[in-house]
């Protein structure tokens, strides 16, 4: 099942994979020499929400001292707790409260009395393991577990959360019993601002149904994977959800080695630069052929410095979509364990209200912002603090008449948490965000991901804004409402969704819930964007009523989403085009069904 799913001893089930691995092996030898056999379809699934309130608030606050680069005498004597996650510049707010990898002298965390070790880890197999390890000494009776391989949090991208922990939940069920520990999920404190994307040759940037047939290298199941599923689906292309087969009427993903971003990037360098190949086998129409394809990996999903890594050695290549346009879709999320923190729950605010303290100094003083990129780069040991401050802001580049660009992210004060979670505004952008990725883990399976876990963690247990909520004496501000009174030009994404009406009606079926759903996550998700809604009918009846049915349908859409909470500027246009645009034949009644649809246009 891939190291997110392997535990340090054996469990029911870590027994139940070994079953299922040596039937996979009976199954795998089938799937070889027995051509036809079925398998999961490519899908064309609804996308994420995509809002357009920017969160990105301002708190005027005096000038703080910049914590020194000595460590605190003051907390030494405090218990040791850590937490653990990627080499990732969002994580910017929390690194420079705390000085460093280790509480500094004067710094925000040592002002909260925490005494806090922050621990890089890239690959996300090694950070369920640190935090197994802390539950494990934490079950034993040890308050503050002491082994450098714990961690008592770990940092990862908000949208790669339900995939962690239902995971690490029926893990935790397994080993310990069921429901005696949970982790959660005890905010947010940054966001991806472009550094999350999915890199491609420039001809998927200019027409996006030309992925068709591509091979991507990604995470499965992690927030660059859901980066890149978020595009593909809003521009109404399927997804073959099988990394072990090749649909070339869909769009293909590869498990990158060691569930690493930085492999990503450098296997398809390797792809492109030495023919290096993946074989698998071809599936069409959801059957096998019995062929093997050698496939060459042609884009990847991956952050800084990895998308600076491919732009450098290859020609061509660009970001074709990032969380600059998804721009609620991945927040730098702390995940603890639940037992633990409700006894400690000082820690745990303490933690957030030193974040997003230091992270409204960012906002405001640049020497703030060039102190982070100071501790940032002794937190994760590479590159330098110039090269972290300039990839926060994001950088711009051009290689052989083709743009592209690298870095990009945001830190969270305490107004922008509370906004993001609709605590301020009641537009829980996470919660739209967690939904819509749990349904992408259900229908397309990364790592058997279905066969594994008993069920998706709901949001509502898997978010706990408790210590959120809990922290004292610190300027919440006013949340920022988004501008919509601009005229977007350029397309983003533009996709055909196939939405049922009553018969000869406006009125949306009952049926079509769950698209629509989806429609209003993706929106959100992108919240900067403005919309184009544009109804389309089969030539059923005359040319006039037609076009007067798409336009109400068209609208009876845009009332759905109205009603839902996006606001009415935010629809640029809302057109009835009747059925002068057909995408198929209006002979049969499958063809007809196809041209009634209703195409929605996200604009920037």
């Amino acid at each position: 099942m891939g190291k997110i799913l392997r535990t340090n001893r054996l469990t029911t089930l870590s027994e139940l994979l070994i079953v299922l691995v040596v039937i996979g092996g009976i199954i795998g030898a089938l799937y070889v020499f027995a051509p036809g056999l079925k398998v999961d379809d490519s899908k064309m699934l609804n996308g994420i929400e995509v809002d357009k309130s920017d969160v990105n608030n301002i708190t005027k606050a005096e000038k703080i001292e910049l914590p020194l680069n000595t460590p605190s005498t003051k907390v030494a004597s405090l218990p040791l707790v850590r937490v653990a996650g990627y080499a990732w510049n969002a994580q910017s707010g929390i690194i420079v409260a705390n000085g460093g990898p280790k509480t500094t002298e004067g710094s925000l965390m040592e002002l909260n009395n925490v005494n806090l070790e922050i621990i890089r880890q890239d690959w996300l197999s090694e950070l369920r393991n640190m935090q197994m390890k802390f539950i494990e000494e934490f079950d034993k009776g040890t308050e503050y577990p002491v082994s450098d391989k714990s961690a008592f949090a770990v940092i990862i991208m908000g949208d790669g959360a339900p995939f962690y922990i239902s995971t690490m939940q029926q893990a935790l069920d397994d080993k310990f019993g069921k429901d005696k520990y949970h982790i959660q999920v005890v905010g947010g404190i940054g966001l991806s601002y472009g550094e999350d994307k999915l890199i491609g040759p420039n001809s998927w940037k200019v027409d996006p149904k030309s992925m068709k047939g591509s091979l991507i290298s990604a995470v499965l199941g992690d927030g660059d994977w859901v980066t890149a599923l978020n595009f593909i689906f809003a521009n109404g292309l399927k997804v073959n959800p099988d990394p072990t087969t090749y649909d070339p009427d869909a769009v293909n993903f590869v498990a990158s080695e060691n569930d690493d971003y930085m492999k990503a990037s450098e296997e398809l360098i390797k792809s492109q630069k030495s023919g290096y190949s993946i074989s698998l086998k071809e599936v069409i129409d959801g059957k096998l052929t019995g062929k093997m394809i050698d496939k060459k990996i042609d884009g990847c999903a991956t952050w800084t410095p990895g998308d600076k890594v491919v732009f450098d050695a290859l020609d061509g290549y660009t970001d074709i979509i990032s969380t600059k346009e998804f721009n609620n879709q991945m927040a730098t999320t702390i995940i603890a364990v639940k037992e633990w923190s409700v006894k400690h729950p000082e820690i745990v605010s303490g933690i957030l209200k030193a974040s997003l303290t230091a992270s409204n100094q960012m906002k405001q003083y640049d020497d703030w912002a060039v102190r982070a990129s100071e501790a940032v780069t002794a937190t994760f040991n590479m590159e330098s603090a110039k090269y972290w401050y300039d990839m926060f802001k994001g950088q711009k580049g051009n290689k052989k008449g083709i743009s592209y660009n690298m870095g990009g992210s945001r830190v969270f004060n305490y107004s922008d948490a509370m906004q993001y979670y609709g605590i301020s505004d009641g537009v829980n952008r996470y919660k739209s965000v967690y939904n819509q990725v749990s349904n992408y883990l259900h229908e397309l399976n990364p790592f058997g991901f279905n066969e594994s876990v008993k069920r998706i963690v709901p949001y509502e247990e898997a978010v706990n804004l408790f210590f959120l909520k809990n922290i004292n004496d610190i300027d919440a501000g006013t949340a920022e409402k988004a501008d919509y009174t601009k005229n977007a030009v350029e397309v983003m994404a533009s996709g055909e969704w196939n939405i049922n009406f009553e018969s000869a009606s406006a009125k949306i079926s009952s049926s079509s819930t769950k698209t629509l759903e989806s429609i209003y996550n993706l929106l959100i998700q992108a919240e900067n964007t403005k919309l184009k809604l544009e109804g389309h009918t089969d030539n059923s009846g005359t040319n006039e009523a037609n076009t007067s049915l798409s336009q109400l349908r068209a609208e009876a859409v845009m009332e759905y989403l109205s009603n839902k909470g996006i606001p009415a500027s935010r629809f640029q246009t809302v057109a009835g085009r009747g059925e002068d645009f057909p995408i198929a034949d209006n002979v049969t009644a499958l063809g007809r069904a196809k041209n009634r649809r209703v195409v929605i246009t996200l604009m920037k």
